[in-house]
C-alpha cells in the first residue's frame, strides 16, 4: 500500500511496471544504447566476419542497378533547416563507401563504413525516427542513404542479412517513388543494414550528390545470370482500436538474364506500422 502511495496511483504503478527498463530514467536509456553498442562490437569480433574495406576509384565494368531519391522532401510540418542538414550529412557519409568493392565471402555493414556519426566528424543535427518519434540527432537523416542502399541491393545477387525496418509511418506520401517499407532503418551501430556476397563475382557501390538527388549504383565485375525486379502487393490502410495502420508486402521476381523468362517470385518482406499522420476516410484511403 505504501508502494502505491508513494507512486500516486495503482494505475500508475501498474503502467511503470509495464515500462521497459531503458524507459524510465534518460540514464537507463543510454546506458542500455552503450550496453548494445558494446555487444554487437564483441558479437562482430567473436565471429570474424570479413568486412568489406578496399574502395577504388575506377568503376567495374557492368551495372547491376541505379538509383536515385530527393534530397529535400517536403516532410509534413518538420524543420526544412532539417533538410539541408540532412544534405550535409550525407556529403559527408556518402565518400566512406563510394567506390567500396564487396568482394566473394564479404560482408558490407552500413555502420562498419561510417564509424559513429559524431559532431567532430562534421555530423548536425537531422532527423531521426526513435522510438514512435520524429527526433533530432545528430547525424540525421542517413536513413535516406540506407534506403537508397537497400532497394539497390535488392536489384542483385547480394543476400540482405540485416535490415530493419520502421515500425511507424510518421509522414504521408510526398513524392514517393518506390513502395512504402521498401527502405531499412539505421542507428548506430547495433541497427544496421548488411548484406554478403555469397557469389564468386565481386560488387562494387557508388554514391555521389547532385543539387538535387542522392545518386546510386553497384556494379560488377562480369555479367550476372538474373535480374530482379521487385514490386509491391496488398497495400492497404486499416483501422483498429481507434488507431490507423499501414501494411503491405514487398515482392521480388527473379529473371533469367539471357531468356528474360521469370525463375520465381519471392516474399521480401510484410509491413505493418503505424500511422503517424490524418488520413482522409472519405476519400477511400483507410479499409476499415
Amino acid at each position: 500500500m505504501v508502494f502505491y502511495l508513494i507512486l500516486g496511483s495503482r494505475d500508475f504503478a501498474t503502467k511503470l511496471m509495464s515500462r521497459r527498463l531503458s524507459e524510465l530514467h534518460p540514464i537507463l536509456y543510454r546506458t542500455r544504447i552503450w550496453q548494445k553498442r558494446v555487444f554487437r562490437h564483441l558479437q562482430d569480433l567473436r565471429q570474424r566476419r570479413r568486412f568489406a574495406a578496399e574502395r577504388v576509384d575506377s568503376s567495374l565494368e557492368f551495372t547491376c542497378k541505379k538509383h536515385q531519391s530527393l534530397l529535400r522532401r517536403r516532410l509534413g510540418d518538420s524543420d526544412p533547416q532539417l533538410q539541408e542538414n540532412k544534405v550535409q550529412n550525407l556529403r559527408i557519409a556518402c565518400p566512406m563507401i563510394n567506390g567500396l568493392v564487396i568482394k566473394p565471402g564479404q560482408t558490407f555493414s552500413f555502420w562498419n563504413r561510417l564509424g559513429n556519426t559524431t559532431s567532430d566528424k562534421g555530423y548536425v543535427e537531422g532527423m531521426q525516427l526513435s522510438r514512435g518519434e520524429v527526433v533530432r540527432g545528430v547525424g540525421g537523416g542517413l536513413c535516406q542513404l540506407a534506403n537508397l542502399l537497400y532497394w539497390m541491393a535488392l536489384h542483385t545477387e547480394l543476400d540482405v542479412v540485416e535490415r530493419h525496418h520502421h515500425s511507424f509511418d510518421p509522414f504521408p506520401d510526398e513524392n514517393r517513388t518506390l513502395p512504402f517499407g521498401s527502405g531499412a532503418g539505421v542507428f548506430y551501430n547495433y541497427v544496421d543494414l548488411r548484406f554478403f556476397n555469397p557469389t564468386k563475382v565481386t560488387f562494387q557501390i557508388s554514391l555521389w550528390l547532385t543539387e538535387n538527388h542522392l545518386k546510386g549504383a553497384i556494379y560488377s565485375d562480369r555479367e550476372t545470370t538474373r535480374s530482379f525486379h521487385v514490386f509491391e502487393r496488398n497495400h492497404r490502410f486499416y483501422r483498429t482500436d481507434g488507431r490507423i495502420f499501414r501494411e503491405n508486402e514487398i515482392w521480388r521476381r527473379v529473371i533469367d538474364r539471357r531468356t528474360g523468362n521469370m525463375i520465381h517470385e519471392e516474399l521480401i518482406v510484410r509491413n505493418n506500422s503505424e500511422v503517424k499522420y490524418e488520413l482522409s476516410f472519405a476519400a477511400g484511403e483507410c479499409n476499415v
